[in-house]
């Protein structure tokens, strides 16, 4: 009897350690689960109205694509001189409202902990003001033209290769701004820090681009979409090919009707306004969605919300007796491509002229390729056009007041000097400075200010030419100022 009874001991104790072990197990995957992984509603102040969700809205970018929002605080703090000049994220020309704890387009949400991420809203925000000394009016769904994307691109990169990227130094940081507990402690110096280290330094290559010497900088308010696309999409190899556009408007997105032959995209890359939007939130995810009913969802609304959002009234002064002589102008020498069938519709380059190295940023086997990536993650939509396209789409000009600087490289500075022939536009000019040039119509780009926080356009560079669209050159002065009062009210 006494054996039998020992051994029944070993399982006794198995017992008694499962016992104690299960429940350390199921407190432990708790608390990882809560730290790292919980998902939080944002504060109900962020969907209080539409302006508002599409400034500050999640749109599930912080999974994959997030930076950990105390890292994202210190960067600033701990790199001053990575940065395009002082006021550190300011620097980049990013949309910052007054009050608000993020610039427009970077939002904020807890996922075990809080990360930053950014939304379609950090290129497609327009500024102005109409003095110095004023505060910033915001336009949602303008084009973000004081913004320095690919500047923000390589801070990111830069940071990550410094060796000040350190657990010490960044920890040292952080404690002066926050009280953390030990298990957040823990978590952002033996794993936060480190994986955020590498996320970032797996960028380097997609990025190759941007560092070359022989390719100018986009300078403020352009992105190389299409590259970007190629690059971290369909990881397709570095090319030769450079085009950087200037930030599209993303208003009023019902105008366009593929049933009426439209595209979107410069070049009619894209067959509807739902692809686009889809595109584009893909591209801030850098992966597939976490959660594909939610993203379709938000994508949804996003694309509603901006089919729908009218184009800014001009907020100035205009002239109206020279506002009817205007039309009148328009009529005989801008509707017939501007307010005519061919409004959304491509004109080919040989005809419009203007500078190439846009439509050679792309191609028909990278639209296959795209289509292919995003059929893969179980997504539906017309897509990218499968066709090697020469040509760019004819603009609708509702809110052209706005768009400047103009072309599709955002290589004329002004109306007034787009209504110039081409040797007699400006050669070089500073973009994104957000003071506005009611007479000009366009943002002020030759002042000292303009200088100091602006980036050089030059129009000999790659991208930068501002040939063509010589259209209404030869009017006289008159008519010209006619056109542009007129053009300042669509």
């Amino acid at each position: 009897m006494a054996r039998a009874h020992d051994s029944r001991k070993p399982w006794r104790v198995l017992v008694t350690v499962l016992a104690v072990l299960v429940p350390v197990a199921a407190v432990l995957a708790y608390v990882g689960w809560y730290r790292f992984f919980r998902e939080e509603p944002q504060p109900d102040w962020v969907t209080a109205t539409p302006e508002m969700r599409f400034k500050y809205g999640s749109i599930g970018a912080e999974w994959d694509a997030g930076i950990p929002y105390w890292i994202f605080y210190v960067i600033p703090r701990v790199f001053p001189d990575k940065f395009p000049g002082p006021g550190g994220y300011a620097s980049l020309g990013v949309a910052w409202e007054q009050g608000q704890e993020l610039p427009v387009g970077f939002t904020k949400k807890t996922i075990g902990f809080p990360r930053v991420a950014n939304t379609c809203a950090v290129c497609h925000t327009a500024s102005y003001r109409s003095k110095p000394d004023e505060v910033p009016t915001f336009v949602e769904a303008g084009p973000a033209h004081t913004l320095n994307v690919a500047a923000f691109f390589r801070l990111l990169v830069d940071v990550a290769k410094d060796p000040r990227f350190d657990a010490d130094v960044l920890m040292r940081e952080i404690e002066l701004v926050t009280d953390l507990d030990w298990i957040d402690r823990l978590a952002y110096r033996f794993a936060i820090i480190p994986i955020t280290r590498k996320r970032l330094l797996e960028r380097e290559a997609q990025f190759a681009w941007l560092y070359r010497a022989d390719f100018p900088d986009w300078g403020r308010g352009r992105d190389d979409a299409m590259n970007l696309t190629k690059y971290f999409m369909i990881e397709a190899p570095m090319d030769d090919t450079f085009g950087p556009t200037d930030m599209p408007s993303v208003w009023n997105l019902q105008k366009y009707q593929p049933e009426r032959g439209m595209f979107l995209n410069l070049a009619g890359d894209s067959h509807d306004a739902y692809s686009v939007v889809i595109d584009s939130a893909l591209g801030l995810l850098g992966a597939a969605p976490h959660d594909m009913n939610r993203f379709l969802a938000e994508v949804k609304w996003m694309h509603d919300y901006l089919a729908s959002k009218p184009a800014p009234k001009y907020p100035f002064a205009v002239d109206t007796a020279k506002v009817e002589a205007g039309k009148a102008v328009f009529d005989t020498q801008c509707a017939r491509c501007h307010a005519s069938e061919r409004t959304g519709t491509r004109i080919s380059a040989a005809e419009i002229g203007t500078d190439r190295n846009r439509l050679e940023s792309w191609n028909r086997q990278a639209a296959i390729d795209a289509n292919k990536v995003v059929r893969e993650m179980g997504i539906e939509r017309k897509g990218l056009v499968e066709e090697t396209l020469d040509g760019y789409v004819v603009p609708f000009l509702d809110g052209i007041w706005l768009r400047a600087p103009y072309l599709h490289n955002g290589s004329v500075p002004t109306l007034h000097d787009l209504l110039e022939p081409a040797a007699r536009r400006p050669a070089e000019f500073w973009r994104g400075y957000d003071v506005y040039d009611q007479e000009r119509v366009g943002f002020v780009f030759d002042s000292d200010e303009a200088k100091r926080i602006g980036t050089r356009h030059d129009v000999t560079a790659k991208g930068g030419g501002n040939q063509g669209h010589e259209y209404g050159v030869m009017l006289p002065e008159a008519e010209k100022g006619a056109l542009i009062e007129y053009l300042k009210t669509l």
